[in-house]
C-alpha cells in the first residue's frame, strides 16, 4: 500500500500513472468505449521561442523513455480512479494490464533545437499515445527551459567554469535534480546537489556558508578548522565579515597548508553592492594571492547571478575562474516557461490539423532536417517523414523505441560533448545574450508540392487527387497560421500574393527552392478549409 498522505509527494516509478490531468483519463475511456484505438501520432513541440532565445537545448529524453517503458498501473490507482465514480469498469479493467506498445522518434539530447520541430514524436494506439500527454510535456518542456538557460550561462562565462547552485531555490526536490541534470548537459562543470551527484554522476562542488565562519571565534579559526578536516578541498568563503581581510586570512592558511604539502584550492566571494564593485574586488584579491605567489588559488564569484550579470562582470573587469549560479538558472528567470504542446498529427483517417488562430499545427509524421554552412549558420527543413533526404542535409529525428522498448539511450557524456560541439558552432549572432529578431532557420520542405505537382499533371481529375495533395496543402497552411509568416524559403514574389490573401483570405504559394506551388489553399469565411 502506498503511504497515505501526509507525504513527500514524491512521483515515483509505482505511482507515476496518474501523473496526468483528469481530461487525458476522461477522453481515453470515452475513447475506449467507443472502439476508437486505432494508431494515432503526436507530436511534442515548442510554439516559440522566448525573449532574446534564439535557439533551445533539447534535455530530459531520458526521462521521457523509462516513462513510457515502465508506465503501470497499481491496485492502489485503479481503487482511487473507481472512487471518483467517474469511469467504466472496462476502463478500469483495461488499466490494470496497461504497457505502452508504441514507436518513438525523438531529436536527441543535447542537440539545439527551435519553434515548431517535433522534439518528440509518439506513434501508438490512440489510447496510449493520449496518455502520456501530460507527463512528457512537464517532463520535456521543464529540462529544455533549463538546458537552454544554462546554455547561456555558460557561452556568457566564456570558458570559465559554471557550477549550479541552485538546489535551496528550485521548484520543489525533483526540480532541482532535473537542474542539475540539464544543466550538466548545457555544459556546467558540476553541482552542488549531492544527490544529483549519486544518481547521475555529475561532479559536485561545495565550500562553506557564512554559518561556519560565524560558528569559531574569528575567521582565521574557522579557515583554520575547515583546512585541517578537508585539506585536500579547501575553498574559503571571504567575505562573511570584510573580504579584503577574509582574503589576506586566506593567505596565512594557505602558506601553513603549502608548509604541510597541501594547497588551498580556492576562495569564494558571495557578497556585494554592484556588479562593478564585485568586478573591483575580485581584481583585489587576485592581486593578494599573486603577490603571496599563489598564483594557482582560485576564485570563485556567487551570489544571484545569471548570464546578464556574468556578461557584465567580465564586461567590468573581473577576476575569476568560476561562477556558482543559482536561482536565476534553476528557476530560468526571465523565461520561466516554455509552450511546450502535445498534438495530434496523424491517424487512420490520415494528417490531422488544427488551425486554431496562433496554435495552428503541422500535420503528418515528420523528419526535421539540418544542413550548417561554412559560416555556421543553420538552416532546418520540416518534412513528411517518407521524403528522400535533401541532399547534404542530416535527419535530426532519430527511432528510440520501438514496441515499447527502448532502442537507444546515449550517455550523459555523450549528450553533453554533442551540446558543447553544438554551441561551439554557432555563429556570434546566434550566441548574443539579447538575440535579434532575425528570421526563423525553419523551413518547410518542398518535395510534398513536388510530388504534388506530378500527380496533378498526371491525373487531372480533382476527385483522384483531392485525398493525396492534402498532406502538403494542410502541412503549408499550419505552418504559416503558427508562425504567421511564410517560411524563409518562399520567394519574395510570395509576398505581394500573400498581401491579396489578407483581403480574399486566400493564400497562395510561391516557388520554393524552385520548384512551382501552383495550387491555392483556401480558407472559408466559415473557418472549414478548402483545398482548390
Amino acid at each position: 500500500m502506498s503511504e497515505p498522505y501526509p507525504s513527500f509527494g514524491f512521483v515515483t516509478p509505482q505511482n507515476m500513472g496518474l501523473m496526468t490531468d483528469l481530461y487525458e483519463l476522461v477522453m481515453i475511456d470515452s475513447y475506449l468505449r467507443q472502439g476508437m484505438n486505432e494508431p494515432a501520432t503526436f507530436d511534442l513541440f515548442i510554439r516559440g521561442l522566448p525573449a532574446n532565445r534564439s535557439f533551445l537545448v533539447n534535455a530530459g529524453l531520458e526521462s521521457v523513455l523509462y516513462y513510457l517503458e515502465h508506465l503501470r498501473f497499481d491496485q492502489d490507482q485503479i481503487g482511487y480512479l473507481a472512487g471518483l465514480r467517474m469511469f467504466s469498469e472496462e476502463f478500469l479493467t483495461y488499466l490494470r494490464t496497461f504497457r505502452f506498445s508504441g514507436e518513438v522518434w525523438a531529436i536527441p539530447e543535447g542537440e539545439l533545437v527551435f519553434a515548431m520541430e517535433p522534439l518528440v514524436e509518439v506513434t501508438a494506439p490512440r489510447i496510449e499515445a493520449q496518455l502520456v500527454e501530460t507527463f512528457l510535456l512537464n517532463v520535456l518542456s521543464f529540462q529544455v527551459m533549463i538546458a537552454s538557460k544554462a546554455a547561456r550561462v555558460v557561452l556568457a562565462a566564456t570558458d570559465r567554469g559554471v557550477v549550479d547552485f541552485s538546489p535551496r531555490r528550485d521548484h520543489a526536490t525533483d526540480a532541482a535534480l532535473k537542474v542539475a541534470r540539464a544543466s550538466y548537459v548545457a555544459g556546467c562543470v558540476g553541482t552542488s546537489n549531492v544527490l544529483a551527484g549519486m544518481h547521475y554522476g555529475i561532479p559536485v562542488y561545495g565550500t562553506m556558508a557564512h554559518s561556519y565562519i560565524m560558528s569559531f571565534s574569528d575567521e582565521l579559526t574557522a579557515f583554520r578548522a575547515f583546512a585541517h578536516d578537508f585539506p585536500h578541498n579547501a575553498t574559503f568563503l571571504i567575505d562573511t565579515y570584510d573580504t579584503i581581510q577574509g582574503a589576506h586570512h586566506a593567505v596565512t592558511v594557505a602558506r601553513e597548508m603549502a608548509a604541510r604539502g597541501q594547497r588551498l584550492r580556492g576562495v569564494r566571494i558571495d557578497s556585494y553592492e554592484t556588479l562593478e564593485d564585485l568586478a573591483a574586488l575580485s581584481r583585489r584579491v587576485r592581486g593578494i594571492f599573486d603577490a603571496a605567489g599563489l598564483t594557482e588559488v582560485q576564485i570563485l564569484l556567487s551570489s544571484d547571478l545569471d548570464e546578464y550579470r556574468i556578461a557584465d562582470l567580465l564586461a567590468h573587469g573581473a577576476v575569476v575562474n568560476a561562477f556558482g549560479v543559482g536561482t536565476r538558472m534553476g528557476t530560468s528567470e526571465d523565461a520561466p516557461s516554455l509552450g511546450g504542446v502535445y498534438k495530434l498529427v496523424e491517424d487512420a483517417a490520415g494528417p490531422k490539423i488544427k488551425l486554431s488562430t496562433g496554435k495552428a499545427t503541422l500535420p503528418g509524421r515528420k523528419q526535421v532536417w539540418r544542413t550548417q554552412t561554412d559560416s555556421s549558420a543553420l538552416a532546418d527543413t520540416i518534412g513528411l517523414r517518407n521524403e528522400p533526404r535533401p541532399e547534404g542535409m542530416t535527419p535530426l529525428l532519430v527511432q528510440v523505441m520501438a514496441r515499447g522498448r527502448t532502442l537507444r539511450l546515449d550517455s550523459l557524456d555523450a549528450i553533453r560533448q554533442r551540446c558543447r560541439g553544438r554551441l561551439a558552432a554557432l555563429p556570434p549572432a546566434w550566441r548574443a545574450l539579447h538575440a535579434p529578431a532575425f528570421p526563423s532557420p525553419v523551413g518547410l520542405s518542398p518535395h510534398p508540392a513536388e510530388k504534388e505537382t506530378r500527380r496533378r499533371e498526371e491525373s487531372p481529375s480533382p476527385r483522384a487527387s483531392r485525398g493525396s495533395r492534402s498532406s502538403f496543402y494542410l502541412f503549408f497552411l499550419a505552418f504559416f497560421f503558427a508562425t504567421g509568416n511564410l517560411p524563409s524559403r518562399i520567394s519574395r514574389g510570395a509576398s505581394q500574393r500573400s498581401r491579396r490573401c489578407a483581403r480574399d483570405r486566400t493564400l497562395l504559394t510561391g516557388p520554393a527552392h524552385g520548384c512551382p506551388l501552383r495550387y491555392t489553399a483556401r480558407i472559408a469565411p466559415d473557418a472549414r478549409v478548402r483545398l482548390d
